[in-house]
């Protein structure tokens, strides 16, 4: 697979996500959201305060889903190992951190304030933990793209 059918199958699939996000927050979030309340009328009060929260969840989704594009487009230009990437690949360990601990500490406030159950915090630790893990393994890529950029910058010294 050469650099440009590698940037189009990246931004296939960023574009997939970003689809799949739609339906997940335009659709599925709301419906499921409703069908609690319609089952269990006692949480109308909670429905629009979880719809916030998760609404607020997206954005940085669709910032690491932009920065995802910016990546997939240098890989097009044949600029693989470079700073401006491993850069890229930082800010999106940050978004991703932030949005998994945004997460996880309005998830505890909830509970704090009588709207969440127990069971909902323990079962949302799955989505925290993916969030960090996805951070984690994106700050790694930045070390290593920026070694490689490194190496490359040497190399193009070298006669």
């Amino acid at each position: 697979m050469n650099q440009q059918q590698l940037a189009y199958w990246l931004k296939i699939i960023i574009i997939g996500m970003a689809l799949c996000g739609v339906i997940i927050y335009a659709w599925m979030v709301p419906y499921f959201g409703m069908s609690i309340v319609s089952y269990h009328p006692e949480f109308l009060s909670w429905f629009w305060p979880w719809m916030i929260l998760i609404l607020i969840t997206a954005i940085p989704c669709y910032l690491v889903l932009y920065n995802g594009w910016q990546i997939a487009v240098s890989i097009a230009n044949d600029q693989s190992f470079t700073q401006s990437n491993a850069k890229i690949l930082k800010r999106i360990s940050h978004l991703a951190m932030i949005d998994a601990m945004f997460f996880f500490a309005m998830n505890c406030l909830y509970l704090f304030i009588g709207m969440n159950h127990p069971g909902v915090l323990i079962a949302s630790l799955f989505i925290v933990f993916t969030g960090v893990a996805f951070s984690v393994v994106t700050a790694a890529i930045s070390h290593l793209v920026s070694k490689a950029s490194d190496i490359r910058e040497e190399n193009e010294w070298t006669i």
